[in-house]
């Protein structure tokens, strides 16, 4: 991994842009707002992907693995902290002298100005900052914004609009969501999470404390997590708006039922209003609360503001369906934390009626691994009726000595209901075994697991069917 060093200089002109690890879903959304702005772009990413085909169409020239050669006659370099110092690309333009500067970077000159509205969090800040897109765009806005992840009703990540307005989402993972001249902070939930970089839980808190209260205008802050709760308690900021369940809550959600698309009551300055989603889960009532109450900030009024956000379809790779085969559907989530996973789960339980729901976990990271492999398998054993465990996902770090699945495997109270899988083909085959009609299959990690599930409903449709009185809650034998 590359730490992002924000002490560099941003180029006044950026010119020809490479990016190196083009392919990922933030640096695509990127690099797409760079080609709509007319800026010639190129760029390279370890391997051929959907994202890289697109961003081909729109004009940008792009290569599979890495290469000082691939960086032709570009002016800037733009890189994700996902890739390794010794990338030969990254490397040879710091040797040429050429300006090499982190996406975030590159992202803070693209906003160039504009009133800007950031969601960051450990969790729910691609949903939010989808949910306040698309209902910005419903009471007839035209943000411009950068996602983490493709807003399903838009087909993108990202997006210009005509509006001195911008949405992003913020990443607090390397600290440089602090990078942004931001307007109104939608601060969604504060779990110490990416404690390789912060080093301590207090730093992390640290880090979100300022960037709340930067803010130009407003702070949007959860009043049901406790980290979020323990932040504000110490904000200076004077604009600050609390949404969620608890009384407290300024913009407050009541009356969730969840047997569907969630639906609920959010109430604000003694009005109330009844809202149902096109998605599942308690916990998106609350992400759409902290939406509605961003756009409150932003002067709509509660109804239009709920109304607005009921039409919000959801992102890819959260709670994703990918195709039924005999009876079993089989659904991605990017869930990759061990909240995400209970979150997710939870969501999924309350859709999935009688059938069960069997989870195929790609632990991400070694590093939170580690440190969490307890607590995955916690939820997991909770949450879901059988779980196969796939080997770590390593992403930007180096294997640790003894941390793999096996350690989340392990620390199940019961190991009927897991199994580790190392071999991708035999993860496809086992879970085609234990699936039956009705039952939800769910590929859960923000690494590659997604790509195992061609494997898995091609070994369900050569598996004959299990019926429901020849298996039980955990194997299905």
């Amino acid at each position: 991994m590359i730490s992002p060093d924000l002490s560099l200089p941003i180029p006044e002109h950026i010119g020809a842009a490479h990016f190196i690890g083009i392919g990922g879903s933030g640096m695509s959304g990127l690099a797409r707002m760079f080609l709509a702005a007319g800026i010639p772009v190129s760029g390279s990413d370890r391997a051929d992907s959907a994202a890289l085909r697109d961003l081909e169409q729109r004009g940008a020239t792009v290569y599979v693995g890495h290469d000082a050669a691939h960086l032709g006659d570009a002016d800037t370099v733009i890189h994700t902290g996902a890739i390794w110092p010794q990338n030969p690309e990254f490397v040879t333009a710091k040797q040429r002298g050429m300006p090499v500067i982190h996406r975030s970077q590159a992202l803070y000159w693209l906003i160039g100005g504009r009133r800007l509205v950031s969601v960051a969090g450990a969790h729910g800040k691609t949903t939010s900052t989808g949910m306040i897109v698309t209902a910005l765009r419903a009471l007839g806005a035209d943000p411009n914004f950068v996602n983490g992840g493709v807003i399903a009703q838009l087909g993108a990540s990202s997006g210009t609009g005509a509006d001195d307005l911008f949405v992003v989402e913020a990443d607090e993972s390397d600290g440089t969501f602090l990078l942004y001249d931001t307007s109104v902070a939608l601060v969604t939930n504060i779990d110490a999470d990416h404690l390789d970089h912060y080093g301590s839980a207090e730093a992390f808190d640290d880090a979100f404390a300022r960037f709340a209260d930067k803010a130009r205008e407003a702070v949007v802050i959860s009043a049901d997590d406790p980290g979020a709760v323990r932040v504000a308690e110490g904000l200076s900021h004077q604009q600050v708006l609390t949404f969620g369940e608890a009384e407290r809550a300024q913009v407050r959600v009541t009356d969730i039922r969840t047997d569907g698309p969630v639906a609920f009551t959010i109430t604000h300055d003694g009005e109330s209003v009844a809202a149902r989603l096109a998605i599942p889960g308690a916990h998106n009532a609350i992400n759409a609360a902290g939406a509605v109450a961003v756009l409150r900030t932003l002067g709509y009024d509660l109804a239009p503001a709920v109304r607005a956000v009921e039409g919000f379809e959801g992102t890819v790779r959260r709670f994703e369906l990918h195709g039924v085969e005999r009876g079993v559907s089989v659904f991605d989530d990017y869930a990759h934390h061990p909240t995400e996973v209970a979150a997710a789960l939870a969501a999924a339980r309350t859709v999935v009626g009688d059938g069960r729901i069997i989870a195929v976990h790609q632990p991400h990271t070694y590093s939170r691994t580690q440190h969490m492999f307890r607590e995955f398998a916690e939820v997991l054993e909770s949450h879901a009726d059988h779980t196969i465990v796939l080997d770590v996902y390593g992403a930007r770090e180096d294997p640790i000595p003894g941390v793999t699945g096996e350690l989340v495997s392990g620390a199940f109270a019961d190991p009927a209901h897991v199994h580790f899988v190392s071999d991708w083909q035999d993860a496809a085959d086992y879970t085609a075994a234990v699936a039956r009609d009705g039952d939800y299959v769910i590929t859960l990690g923000c690494g590659n697991v997604y790509q195992i599930i061609p494997q898995v409903l091609g070994a369900l449709e050569r598996t004959a069917p299990v019926t429901r009185a020849s298996a039980s809650r955990g194997t299905g034998d």
